[in-house]
């Protein structure tokens, strides 16, 4: 079980990585809205720290498939910070253009798939990832596909996150861990592991 921290810490080299990532989001949000405007003066702390700590959950996984990656929280943050090589999945084509371009930037190793996540055909991953997708049943009957049998699917996800549980554990059996999130009080990050749907009797 990861010791989950009070706050992260990144090298001064992800951390200009990631200042490079947060400026080409300003640059590009007018014509695209990646993120809320009433959000870019704390871009940092409600965007990119939020999805900053799941680095404790990442470690030893080799690469990861972010669903509905949006303007790129978690997965760009993610393929930033940790390293490791990841595929992010976004319907929307400027959205999916913005990504390729927010890992060209600043070197990530990231493949941008603009797909949609009921359709998309890529490998298997260890790490499944997503953040203000959709409610937990049904980004469990998403990340299934895309996961490996021993893999794990982590989710940030908001005040909602009981009650999201509650339901999907009417179709799906799970081992499910919750950890505080850094910046929400109301907010958490699950942990989810093998989950398979309930079989009708």
């Amino acid at each position: 079980m990861p010791t989950w921290p009070e706050t992260v810490d990144v090298s001064r080299e992800t951390r200009e990585r990631l200042d490079i990532y947060a400026d080409l989001l300003r640059k590009w949000n007018p014509r695209i809205n990646l993120v809320s405007p009433r959000d870019m003066d704390r871009l940092w702390e409600r965007h990119i720290l939020d999805s900053l700590q799941l680095l404790p959950l990442i470690q030893g996984r080799e690469r990861f498939i972010d669903m509905g990656s949006g303007g790129g929280f978690p997965g760009v943050v993610v393929g930033i910070a940790a390293g490791i090589p990841g595929t992010l999945i976004e319907a929307d084509q400027r959205k999916a253009a913005f990504l390729r371009e927010a890992a060209r930037l600043t070197g990530a190793r990231l493949t941008v798939v603009s797909a949609r996540l009921e359709q998309v055909d890529v490998p298997a991953a260890p790490l499944v990832t997503a953040r203000a997708l959709a409610p937990l049943g049904r980004l469990l009957e998403w990340a299934r596909p895309l996961l490996e049998p021993d893999g794990v699917a982590v989710f940030l996800k908001g005040q909602q996150a009981g009650e999201e549980i509650r339901d999907a554990e009417r179709s799906w059996t799970m081992d499910i861990r919750s950890y505080p999130s850094l910046t929400a009080h109301d907010g958490v990050v699950l942990e989810v592991s093998n989950f398979h749907r309930v079989e009708k009797s």
